[in-house]
C-alpha cells in the first residue's frame, strides 16, 4: 500500500532487461553509442518532430532548468504557477541554470494558470524598459502539482497569449504520460500543435530507473542547449544507460501501458474514497495523483497496517485529536499499483 510517490515505485523490468542488455563490451560515450540516434529518431517519431533536437539527461529538475535556461536570458522572467515544480520543488534550480533569470508566479484555481491573469502579467511585464525584467518563457506542468490537467484548449489558450507578447512556452511533463492518456490525445497535440516550444518529457515517474529526454521543437536552439548542458555537469559519458532505458520505454508503447495502469489505479482509488464518510477532495481527481481528505480514524488504521503516503500538508496532521477530524493526504498511484493494493486500503481508512 504505497502511495507515497511513483518516484518511489521500481523500474519497470523491461527497463532494467534493456539496461542489462547494453552492459556489454565497448561503446561510443557522450551520446556516441549506436542506440542513441534510434533513440532520438524514436522520440521524433512519437512528437511527429522529424527537425527536433532531442536530448537526455538523469533528472527532471535539469530538464526543466536546462530547458528554461536555453529559451530564457538572465535580465527576464519565467512566469509558472505558485504550485509548480520550478517553483516548489528545484530548490532555485532554473534560477541557477538561467543565469537570475526570475520567476513570476500567476494564480489558477486547480494548479493552473489563468488566462486572464497570464495576460495581465504579460502585458505590465517591462513596460519600462532597462529598469524592469523583460518577457521571458511561460511554463506549465501537466499533470499539474495537484493533480489536474490541462485541457488542450487550455492549454492553446495560454499558448496564444504567450505568443502575442513574445513569450515561449515550456511544458514540465514528468507525468507527460499520465497527462496525455487522460487527454486521449497524442504527443504532438499536446505539445507543438498546441504550442508548445520545448518539452521535458519524462520517464523516470512512470516507470524508468532515471531518464527524462528535452525536446526542442526549435533546432536552432540545439547548440546552445548542448553547451549548457555540459557546462552544468548533465551531459553523461555512460550515455548509452539513458538511451536503453528510453528505447525499452517506448518500445511497443510501453509508456502508454503504463501510464494507462497508473492512471487507473488513481481513478479506482478516487472512486472508493468517494464512499467513504466526511471524505473531501481538494482538487479533481484527473490522473494519477489525488488530494483529498477523510477522518482522523481511518488514517491511523491506515498507517498502522502499514500504508505510505504524504500527510499534505504534514503540519495539519498533529498526533491527537477527534476521531472524526478531516485530515488531508497526497496519494500518488504508479505503474506498479495493484488492485489490491487500492482494496486494502480503502478498507482501512473506511474503518
Amino acid at each position: 500500500m504505497y502511495f507515497a510517490s511513483d518516484n518511489s515505485a521500481p523500474a519497470h523490468p523491461k527497463i532494467m532487461e534493456s539496461l542489462q542488455r547494453v552492459n556489454e563490451g565497448y561503446t561510443g560515450g557522450y551520446g556516441g553509442d549506436g542506440g542513441t540516434n534510434h533513440v532520438r529518431d524514436m522520440i521524433r517519431e512519437v512528437f511527429e518532430a522529424p527537425d527536433a533536437a532531442v536530448y537526455l539527461v538523469t533528472t527532471g529538475t535539469a530538464a526543466n532548468a536546462l530547458a528554461l535556461a536555453t529559451l530564457v536570458e538572465p535580465w527576464q522572467t519565467v512566469f509558472c504557477h505558485p504550485t509548480s515544480h520550478i517553483e516548489e520543488d528545484e530548490c532555485g534550480a532554473p534560477e541557477f541554470f538561467t543565469n537570475g533569470a526570475k520567476l513570476t508566479l500567476i494564480e489558477g484555481a486547480n494548479g493552473k494558470i489563468d488566462a486572464d491573469a497570464f495576460r495581465s502579467h504579460a502585458k505590465i511585464t517591462g513596460q519600462l524598459g532597462v529598469h524592469n525584467i523583460q518577457r521571458g518563457a511561460l511554463s506549465l506542468t501537466n499533470v499539474t502539482e495537484v493533480g489536474t490537467i490541462y485541457t488542450l484548449d487550455e492549454i492553446r489558450t495560454l499558448t496564444i497569449i504567450a505568443k502575442e507578447f513574445g513569450i515561449a512556452t515550456h511544458l514540465d511533463g514528468a507525468r507527460f504520460a499520465n497527462a496525455m492518456v487522460a487527454l486521449g490525445c497524442t504527443p504532438a497535440e499536446m505539445t507543438w500543435k498546441s504550442g508548445i516550444d520545448a518539452v521535458s518529457f519524462g520517464g523516470t515517474k512512470n516507470g524508468c530507473m532515471g531518464v527524462e529526454a528535452v525536446v526542442l521543437f526549435d533546432p536552432d536552439k540545439a547548440w546552445e542547449f548542448e553547451l549548457r548542458r555540459k557546462r552544468g555537469g548533465h551531459l553523461m559519458s555512460k550515455y548509452r544507460y539513458l538511451s536503453a532505458q528510453m528505447e525499452a520505454y517506448l518500445t511497443d508503447g510501453l509508456w502508454i501501458k503504463l501510464a494507462k495502469h497508473a492512471n487507473a489505479m488513481g481513478d479506482l482509488l478516487a472512486t472508493g474514497i468517494k464512499d467513504v464518510k466526511g471524505a473531501k477532495f481538494n482538487h479533481p481527481q484527473q490522473a494519477n495523483m489525488l488530494f483529498c481528505g477523510w477522518p482522523r480514524s481511518g488514517h491511523a488504521l491506515a498507517q498502522a497496517a502499514g500504508a505510505m503516503y504524504y500527510a499534505w500538508p504534514e503540519a495539519e496532521h498533529p498526533e491527537t485529536g477527534p476521531d472524526d477530524e478531516l485530515l488531508t493526504a497526497r496519494l500518488v498511484t504508479s505503474w506498479s499499483t495493484t488492485p489490491q493494493d487500492v482494496a486494502r486500503f480503502l478498507e482501512l481508512i473506511a474503518g
